[in-house]
């Protein structure tokens, strides 16, 4: 509702801006046959009403502004949080990382893209709009100005109606043919520059947050040599894209120049012919201006248009790839996902596709009941956290069945420990639980696995992930254990990953607090500690499965 009274409002300013255009136009007229006249007296009055004009221009300009700033935010904030909600949704974002190209850089597409695309927009289609409205408002004033005008040629006379009209659209048309056909080239380039910085930012990114890995195994120069080849790839694209822009730029202001005394041109038979007085030229030639500057909108804003071309198909084939996902992943052979009603765990006759090849368990039918704690162990190279991710409902190819209690029921730890952004509170809190723990709860939990010490910080908002060590990360992933009290924990290794301290600690939260939770642990080495009451193999199968079964190629750009 807010975008449309905003798109009503600067249309009425628009319309009134257009009014007083024309009225400032007409304003030619007498001005100059006062001072063609030497009338001072009409001069001085002409002044006045040309300070009263440009005031009321002046109103309609600021307000135009402020219109326009506002539609950028609203655009932006429709299209950004259109562009989260559908990418935060039905694991989204983990599936569409693993589509191919079009899932690579999702940060770029939603922040900066979706910005840029509704400032563009906005731009444009007020730019457009305004263009439209001079347009149909002065080729009116210019045909009227060209009545009576008679075009000599040596002993002959030729009247043509609207004759500056005519001369205006061809002026515009054809410079707008031009520039069309030289700018053409920069909405492949466009588009090559986004990509290209896209991957240079997350090159930069990925080298801020492992710097300390990068030093301490020695690899600054390969990192270096990485971060350098993907800089040279932006430079050498935005240098084909500066040369596109050079060559536009040629037809550009170059019309430009000349369009200073064309109208002037196109105007001198009426006036040297004594069909307009010096004011009825000047009012032409203003007339002849805002009538070519509306059609010649196309030439000015090329370079933008591909712009504004390029950031749509980067939004738009990421939104309609997120849309398109089920679809993309329906012409794959799948494995069947159940809910168990009896609350357990149970695996049949499952095989898990990848890209290197096929993962099973060891036994055909693996059933895990309420309470038992079950260690599936895997070689390198086996495809454990491509089984964690099918348990967890990200990923699906494959064949078999797999059934599992309520996910409400579950809590799945991944290799990497997870630290929201926000508040401590945040962190160790789901937003949508219902019963909301106190602070004494959560004051409790975080002593209870040594990190006591934050118990004051509960509201204090960091990059906690930044502000705590690893081992820290752990224990605080152990205190939402304790917190939320799942009926089921399953762990991609996670729980192999704890140090000896970690380690302790756990077996002393599920040999007490949670005692009756069930633990399904995907690890790489099976483990003598009695923690476990039996353990399961995963094997990687030999290749030979049938093309069907094999996982789909990357998700293709929407066209």
């Amino acid at each position: 509702m807010t975008l449309y009274l905003l798109a009503i409002s600067i249309t009425l300013v628009i319309l009134a801006t257009a009014a007083a255009q024309v009225e400032l136009n007409a304003w030619n007229q007498p001005f100059y046959d006062a001072i063609q006249r030497k009338a001072f007296g009409e001069f001085l009055h002409q002044l006045m009403i040309f300070f009263i004009i440009a005031g009321v221009l002046l109103v309609l300009n600021v307000g135009q502004t402020w219109i326009n700033q506002a539609m950028r935010l609203k655009l932006r904030e429709l299209a950004t949080k259109d562009l989260i909600e559908n990418w935060m949704t039905q694991k989204r974002a983990a599936r569409i990382s693993r589509a191919g190209a079009i899932g690579v850089n999702p940060d770029q597409r939603i922040h900066e893209d979706a910005h840029h695309l509704t400032d563009v927009s906005t731009d444009l289609s007020v730019g457009l709009l305004q263009a439209s409205l001079l347009l149909v408002s002065f080729i009116g004033v210019l045909w009227i100005l060209s009545r009576g005008i008679v075009l000599h040629f040596g002993a002959r006379e030729l009247v043509i109606p609207g004759y500056m009209v005519w001369a205006a659209l061809i002026y515009a048309v054809s410079g707008s043919l031009l520039s069309w056909r030289v700018g053409r080239p920069l909405v492949r380039l466009t588009a090559d520059r986004y990509a290209s910085e896209a991957q240079l930012r997350v090159s930069l990114v990925r080298g801020a947050e492992q710097a300390d890995g990068i030093v301490l195994s020695n690899g600054e120069a390969d990192e270096r040599r990485e971060l350098t080849s993907d800089l040279a790839n932006v430079l050498a694209v935005t240098w084909r894209a500066v040369l596109a822009s050079v060559r536009l730029n040629v037809v550009t202001v170059g019309y430009g120049w000349v369009g200073l005394v064309v109208p002037i041109i196109v105007a001198a038979p009426g006036y040297f012919g004594g069909q307009l007085s010096f004011g009825d030229l000047m009012m032409a030639v203003g007339a002849f201006n805002q009538v070519q500057q509306s059609l010649r909108w196309f030439i000015d804003n090329t370079g933008a248009i591909a712009d504004w071309r390029a950031t749509l198909l980067r939004v738009m084939n990421f939104r309609q790839a997120l849309l398109e996902l089920d679809h993309f992943e329906a012409g794959v052979e799948r494995f069947e996902r159940t809910t168990n009603t009896e609350g357990r765990f149970a695996f049949d006759d499952l095989t898990i596709m990848n890209v290197r090849g096929r993962t099973a368990l060891s036994e055909k039918h693996v059933e895990i009941k309420p309470g038992e704690r079950v260690l599936v162990v895997g070689e390198p190279g086996a495809g454990k956290s491509t089984f964690f991710l099918s348990i967890a409902g990200i990923w699906d190819w494959g064949t078999g069945r797999i059934s599992l209690p309520p996910v409400s029921d579950i809590m799945f730890l991944s290799q990497r420990p997870f630290v929201p952004a926000g508040s401590l509170r945040e962190g160790l809190t789901n937003t949508d639980d219902k019963h909301q723990s106190s602070d004494a709860e959560l004051t409790e939990a975080l002593q209870r696995v040594g990190l006591g010490e934050l118990s004051g910080s509960l509201d204090r908002v960091e990059r906690w992930d930044s502000e705590l060590s690893v081992r820290e990360q752990q224990r605080l992933g152990l205190a939402r254990l304790l917190l939320n009290r799942p009926k089921w924990v399953v762990s991609d290794e996670a729980l192999d990953l704890l140090d000896d301290s970690n380690r302790e600690l756990i077996r002393s939260i599920f040999a007490k607090e949670l005692a009756g939770t069930a633990v399904l642990s995907i690890g790489g080495s099976s483990s003598g500690d009695g923690f476990y009451a039996r353990s399961v193999k995963l094997l990687a199968l030999p290749a030979g499965e049938p093309p069907s079964a094999n996982p789909p190629e990357p998700l293709k750009k929407a066209s």
